[in-house]
């Protein structure tokens, strides 16, 4: 049972009050379809396609990544676990030995309905030569004598003379990622986009992949990387976007984490500064997305809140639903490390790196391909969820990949159907978002959206923070509602949602939500 007294901000003795809600239609900008999307689970692939087969309807986007795409060798499929699994070799991304099976067949479910798809190009220098996990008498390749040569291949960005072939040469014992990129954009549907990344977390490279990359990359180094690896992807690919450089976090971001050659320099904006003249002296952008992950370190009753603690504590509750104001918000000052370094200052992510970008390299977008909030299982990971895609729309995020939702984690599952699949039949929020005012960031949010291929349609989708009802009365400028409904879900309702009509009083909606909850309000004026 919740405790009653937590979030009763605006409420209790008082008694419950009514929010005047303004949402301006007259003027409207682009939501990026691209931010709800997920990563595979931590299962075996085979798994994550029949999850994806039987639930892929909240998703736009799948990654391919994470640690085990570092060392990835599309030539056989093997890949090396690093430090997730006892730095073994193995089949676990493919059994198959056939060229580009893993990545082939991930495209081909998840381009099969209409999903783009991002794909892990490796750049660490080292690739799985076998998939062999209890060679020379043990897991760990270090049991082999001259690991690094004896269990991995080179992987090198560009092949010598250009000639790029499929079935490539197994036998020249080196493995090119120009010849990969080729053949992916050889194999994949017209039917979706398909996008590039460069590699994952290199800032973290000596802790996950250790025996390949025990020395810590200075930013030249992975500056450099990034450059020639990019550019070697435009070669045969100049159409699609790349990503880089796939920052582990915070301290990533921001200085490398500790790289000797930082001297006090930002990193983002060290990296934008040189990929920006790296771009005007080839003649094309290299680097089209700025991509970093975000696991908050957000702590309530000392917790930090990804962890799935069952049950929650209620500072944890709290820190969690509140957690995503750290995107935006230049009032709030979340309890972690990151904010008791920089002397208590707001974090307000997305903001903070729109303004970066505009100084550094204009023209690059911003994506998080991995993080999550906790709480996968809890309505609290369910209203921070859902207010992180609202504020992924308002902000101009372009691409946002979620660490990994199974169908059975149906609090989160749900919170992305909230704007994907609101009334489970199909129906989704809005593609052209609207501002909105009146809300009151630490009891609630409102996001509202316009849909560019029917003018009649407004949608909205408004969580309640709090621990009790909360009355709202949403006016709608430039947009006059005749009829509306809405689908509701919170603690304990997820698959199928609360539905029902929404009154409408003197041309404003006039709607009662619940407890921990999260409301989509389709509206229509004809």
């Amino acid at each position: 049972m919740l405790v009653a007294s937590i979030l009763l901000i605006g409420f209790g003795l008082q008694g419950a009050k009514v929010q005047q809600i303004d949402v301006d239609a007259r003027k409207s900008y682009a939501i990026s379809p691209y931010i709800y999307g997920v990563n595979y689970p931590d299962s075996f692939i085979q798994e994550w396609f029949k999850e994806w087969d039987a639930h892929h309807g909240a998703y736009t986007l799948a990654r391919e990544g994470g640690n085990r795409f570092s060392a990835y060798n599309w030539e056989t499929n093997a890949s090396n676990a690093g430090s997730d699994y006892f730095f073994q070799n193995d089949g676990y991304l493919g059994e198959s030995n056939e060229p580009g099976w893993t990545v082939k067949t991930f495209l081909d479910h998840v381009q099969s309905v209409g999903a783009a798809a991002l794909i892990t190009v490796p750049t660490l220098g080292f690739v799985a030569a076998d998939k062999d996990d209890k060679r020379d008498g043990g897991k760990d390749v270090n049991h082999s004598k001259d690991w690094v040569h004896s269990r991995f291949l080179e992987s090198l960005p560009k092949k010598p003379g250009g000639k790029l072939t499929y079935p490539p040469d197994t036998n020249d014992h080196k493995v090119y990622q120009d010849e990969f990129v080729r053949w992916v954009v050889s194999v994949q549907s017209k039917k979706s986009p398909v996008w590039f990344s460069l590699d994952n977390e290199p800032d973290f490279w000596p802790h996950t992949h250790a025996r390949i990359s025990p020395e810590l990359l200075t930013y030249k180094q992975i500056i450099e990387n990034n450059i020639t690896y990019a550019s070697a992807i435009k070669s045969v690919a100049p159409k699609s976007l790349v990503f880089g450089p796939v920052n582990y976090g915070w301290y990533g971001m921001r200085a490398f984490q500790g790289a000797k050659d930082g001297n006090g320099r930002d990193f983002a904006n060290t990296y934008l500064d040189q990929v920006r003249e790296a771009s005007k002296k080839e003649g094309k952008r290299l680097v089209d997305v700025y991509d970093f992950h975000w696991y908050p370190e957000a702590t309530g009753d000392g917790v930090r809140i990804i962890y799935n603690q069952a049950p929650d504590k209620p500072g944890t509750l709290t820190a969690r639903i509140q957690a995503p104001r750290s995107l935006w918000d230049p009032t709030y000052v979340e309890d972690s490390w990151i904010t008791k370094s920089s002397g208590n200052k707001p974090i307000r992510l997305l903001p903070d790196f729109a303004e970066r970008i505009a100084k550094h390299f204009p023209g690059t977008k911003l994506a998080i391909t991995e993080y999550e909030f906790g709480g996968r299982n809890k309505i609290s990971g369910a209203l921070a969820q859902a207010d992180a895609l609202g504020v992924f729309g308002r902000f101009g995020l372009f691409a946002a990949c979620h660490w990994g939702v199974k169908y059975d984690e149906a609090p989160v599952y749900a919170a992305f159907q909230s704007f994907t699949d609101f009334d489970r039949r199909g129906a989704k929020f809005g593609d052209r978002g609207l501002a909105v005012s009146g809300e009151i960031p630490a009891e609630n949010s409102v996001y509202a959206a316009l849909d560019s291929h029917d003018k009649n349609r407004l949608t909205l989708v408004v969580i309640n923070k709090t621990s009790v009802d909360q009355d709202l009365k949403i006016g709608t400028q430039g947009f006059l509602p005749k009829s509306a409904m809405s689908f509701s879900i919170h603690d304990g309702v997820y698959r199928e949602p609360d539905s029902g009509p929404v009154e409408i009083v003197e041309g404003k909606l006039s709607v009662k939500t619940r407890a921990f909850s999260i409301t989509t309000i389709e509206v229509k004026r004809r």
